[in-house]
Parts: C-alpha cells; structure tokens; sequence
C-alpha cells in the first residue's frame, strides 16, 4: 500500500527460518572448505556434475522413507507437481538413467551444491544447507566403497578436521539382527531406530524403546549385546561369522565389510579415523550396503557426513540395477566445528592490494599499476570512492583486511617507482613498478 509521501510502504527485510546469508568473511571459509573437498575428489578421479534444483516430484518420492515428509514441493505454473532436491544421491540416480548412453562405467561422480528440506532448524540443522557428494556407480567392489572412505578421510584431513571418526556397518547385519533375535521381520525398523540412538539414550534407553515396541527383554538382550562388540574390525567381524553362521545376509555382509576393511589397511588408512560401529543405522531406505557416517567429538553438532552402498536405487529409474556406492560430507555442520575451534586462519579479504589514488590526475597511472597486479595474478584493486584523502583510505584498507597498500604519487610516476607498506607491521619498501608483483609476493610472505 502506497504512502501518503506516494511511495511504497518498507517491508522488514528477514531471511525465511532455516535459510541464511553469508557475508564475505563467512564466505571466505566456505570457499575454502569446498575448494579443498574439490581438489581432494579431483585427485581421487571424480569428475564434476551437476543437475537442477528442481526435480518432478515423483523422482524424489518413494526414495527416504520417513523423511519423505521434508521435501519441499508445490505445483509449478505448468500444473506440474515438482520438488527442491532433497539430497545429491536421488538426482544422480535419475542423472544416470537420462545419460547412461553417454557415460563410461564405472563412472565416478563429485557433485557439491545446495539442497533443502523442511527440517526443524536447530545448531548444525538447516532448510538450505550445501553436500559435498563422491560416488562410484557400476561396480559391486568393496574397493569403490573403501574409496568413498578414504577420500573422506583425505577431505577432512585438508580442512585440518581433528578427533573425527567415519563410522562403518553393513545394512545385510543391521537387517540380521532380527533373525539372530528371533524377532519378527515387520519389527526390524523398530530395532534400527532403537540401536541407532545408543549413544543418545544408553542401553537401558535403547532396551526400554524396544520393549515399548513389544520386543521381549531376552530378544533386546541380545541384539544390544551383538551391537555392544568393539575391538579391531578384523576381531570383531571373525566373532560375528561365528555367532550368525546361520544366517547367509549376515554372512554376505561380514564378507564385504573383511574386503572393505583389508583395501583400507592397503591404503594405509589411519586406524584413529574409522571403525567398525554395529550400532550406526543409516536411516534412509535405499542403502543396500556398507554405510558409513562421520562424527566429531568435539564440539557436539552431530554428523558431519553419510553415505554408504545403494545398488537398487538406480534401478527404479532404468528397470535394471546398476550397483553404486558414495558418500556425502556437509559443509554446514563442518564450517561450523572449524569456527568454532579455529581451524582456518581469518582471511579479511580477498584483496591482497589496495592501490590509492593520489588526485585526479593520477588516474590514469594508478588504473595502470592495478592492472598490472591483476596481469600478475595478484588480487588487487584501486580505492573507488570520490572522497580520496590519504588516511581515509588508509582506513578503509585496515577495515577490510587488505594486507598490502600501493602509494603511487607524481615523484613515484616520474622514477618509475611504487612505495609498498604492509599493514600489519608498517614495513614500507620503494620498489620498480616493473618489480611490484615480486615485491608483493616476499612482502605477504613475511612472518
């Protein structure tokens, strides 16, 4: 509604509940934790894609069970019933169904990017949050899934991410503990979601949920005392083949779990980061597989990460299966740890050089120095603003972090000469214009 003045009444700015936005400083560390995910994946092999945000809504559905709840969708202009991505995995699966003819298999995949759901938000849980996902696709072998590990392990280690674990279990054991329980195939979702919550609620939590689902006391027993095995991988897989030998799943799992573990051992994995955890209940249905979660100790935000084996999900796209495995690391939840202890430098500015502008008449030379830099693939840029005195500018370089400021007067024009001063610590050298590029490399590459 217009104003009595004619113009248009304000609107409180506000951001919708669960979205954000990202300054530049906040940005900065973003960029960082994406670009070194992206030159890990590179280095593994994994080749870039990317797909709408918007999928039809049948592509999404069918796909994560419960949570199916939290895809945001709404009918389009066309009459169409379409939907936000809820995750990367889904739209690689229909991706591959559209391009199969066109890719070589086994096809390696990064895809980083934003996706939404309908969340509660709380700390590290957001409606629009950005994955970074690697996937393997057309190969059943447990070296593809000891990759998705691995390049997990090499990820975190490039953002400097201490005390992380990733998580391991197999889907055909979680699907087991049942039969080995003597309790009914329909009550095998009550008892993932139970054992999924044991380091929230404690054993007597995760009996008493059981119980409460009309799982007998001698049943709940004995799945808490299975998942409660710890110790070496190895050790712990040779007492499973003995307790469920009669059961072929649980076989079939310990199986590719002993491979998986074996190619990890090859690659000289770190045993600090990873471990056999029969408690870890992927919760999205379509995992067929090894899965695998990382988690922080400290600070206390949850998953920093999931993936694992889903070798039907393509299949309800092509008609065929067409094995693959993957996992997903999120970039919310791992910017918040490394803020909160510190992991990344501050970096105030993309800017490594403010050059002034002495008048007007230094235009020119000043707009030609700058250019220079930026031909160098130095970050630079000239100081806009109309008001051009020497200790506003000065201001404006601290104020923005720019580590380096370039003074450039009519003396300095006339030798053939820049003046140099480093913020931080007031050194200030003279050097040739033709040299400015060198001198500003040794001059922010000094303690």
């Amino acid at each position: 509604m217009p104003n009595e003045g004619g113009g248009s009444r304000l609107r409180r700015p506000q951001v919708l509940k669960g979205m954000r936005d990202f300054p530049p400083d906040q940005m900065l560390v973003r960029q960082h934790v994406i670009e070194s995910f992206r030159t890990v994946f590179e280095r593994y092999g994994f080749e870039p894609i990317d797909t709408p945000v918007i999928e039809y809504l049948e592509t999404l559905t069918g796909k994560y069970g419960e949570d199916e709840k939290l895809i945001y969708h709404f009918e389009d202009h066309g009459g169409r019933e379409v939907g936000l991505r809820y995750d990367l995995t889904v739209p690689l699966s229909r991706f591959i169904a559209t391009h199969r003819h066109e890719l070589t298999f086994p096809f390696k995949r990064y895809h980083i990017a934003p996706v939404f759901r309908a969340d509660r938000p709380q700390r590290g849980r957001y409606r629009e949050f950005w994955q970074c996902d690697v996937d393997s696709v057309g190969t059943t072998s447990m070296l593809a899934d000891a990759e998705a590990v691995m390049v997990w392990m090499d990820a975190l280690a490039a953002v400097k991410m201490p005390n992380y674990v990733v998580q391991i279990n197999h889907r055909k054991l979680l699907q087991s503990l049942a039969t080995y329980a003597g309790v009914a195939a329909e009550k095998t979702s009550t008892i993932h979601r139970a054992i999924d919550k044991l380091d929230k609620i404690g054993r007597e939590g995760v009996k008493d949920e059981m119980l409460r689902h009309e799982i007998t006391p001698e049943a709940a027993e004995r799945v808490l005392d299975l998942v409660a095995l710890n110790g070496p991988a190895i050790e712990v897989l040779s007492e499973l083949r003995a307790r469920l030998s009669d059961i072929p799943m649980a076989q079939e799992g310990i199986a590719d779990l002993e491979s998986l573990f074996d190619y990890l051992s090859a690659m000289s994995a770190d045993t600090r980061h990873y471990a056999l955890n029969l408690a870890l209940a992927r919760g999205l249905d379509y995992y067929t597989g090894p899965v695998f979660e990382a988690q922080v100790k400290e600070p206390s935000i949850g998953s920093l990460g999931g993936g694992g084996r889903y070798d039907g999900l393509i299949g309800m796209f092509t008609g065929e299966d067409l094995p693959a495995t993957g996992s997903s690391l999120g970039v919310e939840r791992i910017v918040d740890v490394i803020q909160e202890l510190g992991l990344v430098e501050p970096r105030g500015s993309v800017s490594d050089v403010l050059v002034t502008l002495f008048n007007e008449e230094m235009i020119g030379p000043s707009l030609g120095l700058v250019m220079a830099l930026r031909r160098a693939e130095v970050n630079a840029e000239i100081y806009l603003d109309a008001r051009r005195d020497l200790r506003r500018q000065l201001q404006y370089a601290d104020k923005r972090g720019i580590p380096v400021v370039a003074f450039l007067g009519p003396d300095e024009v006339a030798q053939g000469k820049v003046n140099l001063r480093r913020i931080a610590t007031g050194e200030q050298v003279t050097v040739d214009q033709t040299e400015i590029a060198a001198a500003v490399t040794r001059l922010l590459s000094d303690d």
